[in-house]
C-alpha cells in the first residue's frame, strides 16, 4: 500500500476520499522531516511539534480543497513555514533575522535528504536567473529581489497587471524545471525570501 501512496496523484486522491491510511503514510512519510525543519526555523522543540501537528490537521480538515497536480511534500513544507511565520510574529522580541532561520532551515532541508549543497544550490538558481528569457527575467527580479508588488512592476514597466503576473508565473515553472522537483520547495523559500538580494 506504502508503494501506492508514495505515487503524488493516488496519495491525494485517498487524502481527498477520506483514506486513514493515507493520512497515517503522509504522517510516517513526513513527520519527522518536517519536525527537524520546523525546529530549525523557529529553534523550540515543543512549538515545532505543535507546528508540524497543526500542517497536518490542516491538510486532513482542507482535504477536499487538495489538487492532485500539486506536490504533497512542496506543500507540507511550505504549510510549516506559513506557520512559523505566523509563530515568528506573535513573538516579535526574538532577535535572530529571517534571514538566517531560511538559511539554517534551506541547510537543514539539505543536510537530511542529501542533495546538494547550498552553496552549489545558491549558484544553480543564480544561473537560471541569469539565463531566464529577458522580460521574464527582469520582471522576476524587480518582484522577488527589489520587493515590488506587480501593480509598481506594471506601473514601472508600462505593461498590464495580467502580463506582470505571467512573466513571474514563467520564471517560477523555469526555474522549477531547471533545478528539479525534488528541490522545488527549497526553491520556493529562496526565492520568497531576502535571500535572493544575495544572488
Amino acid at each position: 500500500m506504502s508503494k501506492t501512496f508514495s505515487n503524488n496523484y493516488i496519495l491525494i486522491g485517498s487524502l481527498r476520499d477520506g483514506n486513514d491510511d493515507a493520512f497515517k503514510f503522509l504522517i510516517n512519510t513526513y513527520n519527522h522531516k518536517l519536525n527537524v525543519y520546523a525546529f530549525n526555523l523557529i529553534h523550540d522543540k515543543d512549538l515545532a511539534e505543535d507546528i508540524v501537528q497543526n500542517v497536518f490537521l490542516k491538510i486532513w480538515k482542507k482535504r477536499n480543497n487538495l489538487k492532485t497536480e500539486v506536490s504533497i511534500k512542496n506543500l507540507l513544507y511550505k504549510s510549516v513555514y506559513n506557520e512559523f511565520i505566523d509563530q515568528y510574529r506573535k513573538n516579535k522580541k526574538k532577535t535572530v533575522s529571517l534571514e538566517k532561520k531560511y538559511l539554517e532551515a534551506l541547510s537543514s532541508v539539505i543536510e537530511q535528504e542529501n542533495e546538494q549543497s547550498l552553496e552549489h544550490l545558491f549558484k544553480m538558481v543564480k544561473k537560471e536567473i541569469e539565463n531566464l528569457p529577458p522580460k521574464c527575467k527582469q520582471t522576476f527580479l524587480l518582484s522577488k529581489k527589489e520587493g515590488l508588488t506587480n501593480m509598481e512592476i506594471a506601473d514601472y514597466l508600462n505593461v498590464s497587471l495580467k502580463s506582470v503576473e505571467k512573466h513571474i508565473t514563467k520564471a517560477f515553472a523555469i526555474l522549477r524545471e531547471k533545478v528539479g522537483e525534488t528541490n522545488a520547495h527549497i526553491l520556493f523559500l529562496l526565492v520568497d525570501s531576502k535571500l535572493i538580494k544575495n544572488l
